[in-house]
């Protein structure tokens, strides 16, 4: 009887305690800020592929957390993430400065907690961030001396007291829920319902999408109209729809867009690619002063393309490239910068590179690096800061290397693109597709293991090779690269 009593007045200290450790939604977003500092996406501005990673991954966290605030909320799937996060600097005490100007590191943890403290605590040490200011934090809702000075006691409960009283070891659970790790089979199962009921949804919608793509592209004589980030369907009609008004309302501010490629994007403007960028939060008159502007932008990037082909005189033949998929979305104002700073920096070293001696190498520049490096698909990657006789000794020493990466880099296109067709028709999907931060590597080892198995749940499906499980509002199915 009196260990029963025992069990009892302890049963009722544990709720005492969890209720004394209860965050609000508040609480939490304030508890988690020195995490939304190293992974917020608009500090990975030069690094679009961890930009992207950090932003798909913050929508779930967001509605994981959402979810853990909603009364009677009682689901309990695990949630796999990965975020970049911004190194920290060593012995800086300045929070905004204590992390280096482009290190990062790739952070993968899974979530399966009940309450919002123990989410909270969870992503802060897997980002091997503090949890000391939690404390300062107004979590306690007991006025009681000693309730608050249990909260951070760890308390470690006999296993014959779960077995007696019938409630779940959070440890036991805690094992079992790393134990289980999410497979392909198992998330199609729990999934696919959801995702053709989304899917169909969006149908009537991609069809306008397409109609008015179409329409604009034709209208406009245009090359093509794309989308820098993965808006929604819906999302995307309505910018299709503003452009048209604007063409229906000023038809002669037009009249130079024929042949290029229209981006809607963060910002207006011209990218460094020679795209017209359309800000989607911009106004007609902001678009309108760009279609304006646009003789001014072609003059300047015939300037440009002498820059280039300057630069290329310089450094034996070497051909300057910008590739949208890897750098920064540039304006044309900031890449001409970019290239005349290196031009005049070259011009002053002098460096004895034999003319036409590197001809058939690839480099881009980069303002966010310190040490030059050669990239898988044969590139060179070349710092701005970069000394020129460092510059010299890096592409003589890599050239051959890179030579041979540029060839591997064309089978490498070719096979991923026929695994690509191979697995849309086996699976019948109606679309296979990947994020930007997915290497062609990756996405050949994907599709070379999807080929292997039989899969009926796609059929139809519109399938997106990704970093981590999610179904898109649209109904896409976004798996990892690397499933198991």
């Amino acid at each position: 009887f009196y260990y029963f009593i025992r069990l009892c007045l302890e049963k009722i200290l544990l709720q005492s305690i969890l209720q004394s450790r209860t965050l609000s939604g508040a609480d939490a977003i304030n508890a988690l800020r020195p995490f939304y500092f190293a992974v917020h996406p608009d500090f990975f501005g030069q690094h679009p592929k961890e930009r992207e990673v950090n932003e798909n991954s913050l929508k779930r966290l967001n509605g994981y957390l959402e979810n853990l605030q909603k009364p009677g909320f009682r689901s309990f799937k695990p949630t796999q993430l990965t975020f970049y996060v911004r190194e920290r600097e060593p012995n800086s005490s300045n929070v905004q400065e204590s992390f280096s100007a482009s290190g990062f590191r790739a952070v993968s943890f899974t979530l399966h907690t009940r309450d919002l403290l123990s989410t909270v605590l969870d992503i802060l040490n897997s980002c091997s961030l503090s949890t000391e200011h939690i404390q300062s934090l107004n979590v306690n809702s007991q006025p009681h001396k000693e309730a608050k000075s249990t909260v951070n006691r760890p308390i470690k409960w006999d296993k014959t007291y779960y077995s007696f009283t019938g409630f779940k070891d959070p440890e036991e659970e805690l094992e079992q829920a790393q134990r289980v790790e999410t497979t392909l089979i198992s998330w199609l199962d729990d999934n696919e319902a959801s995702a053709v009921k989304k899917l169909k949804k969006s149908l009537p919608l991609r069809k306008e999408l397409e109609r008015l793509k179409f329409e604009l592209s034709c209208q406009l004589q245009l090359s093509d109209i794309r989308w820098q980030r993965s808006w929604g369907i819906a999302h995307r009609c309505s910018q299709l729809h503003s452009l048209g008004r604007l063409v229906q309302q000023r038809p002669e501010v037009l009249k130079n867009v024929k042949g290029h490629t229209v981006v809607f994007t963060d910002r207006s403007g011209m990218s460094a690619a020679g795209h017209i960028m359309l800000g989607t939060m911009d106004v007609h008159h902001h678009w309108t002063k760009i279609f304006e502007r646009l003789p001014n932008y072609y003059k300047l990037q015939k300037r440009l393309l002498f820059l280039e082909d300057r630069i290329s005189q310089l450094l034996g033949g070497i051909q300057v490239i910008y590739i949208e998929e890897l750098q920064p979305l540039l304006t044309l104002e900031e890449y001409y910068e970019t290239l005349d700073s290196f031009y005049n920096k070259l011009r002053d070293s002098r460096l004895p590179f034999h003319p036409r001696s590197l001809r058939g190498l690839q480099m881009i520049l980069e303002s966010d690096r310190y040490a030059p490096s050669l990239h898988e698909f044969g590139h060179f990657m070349i710092p701005t800061v970069c000394d020129p006789a460092t510059l010299q000794w890096f592409i003589f020493a890599k050239a051959q290397e890179a030579r041979e990466n540029l060839k591997r880099k064309e089978e490498m296109m070719i096979t991923e693109k026929e695994l690509i067709d191979t697995s849309t028709e086996k699976f019948s999907l109606d679309r296979l597709y990947k994020e930007p931060s997915v290497s062609s590597a990756q996405m050949i080892d994907c599709c070379k293991r999807l080929l292997e198995e039989s899969l009926p749940y796609l059929q139809g499906m519109h399938l997106c090779i990704s970093h981590f499980y999610s179904v898109l509002q649209d109904g896409d199915l976004c798996i990892p690269w690397n499933w198991k």
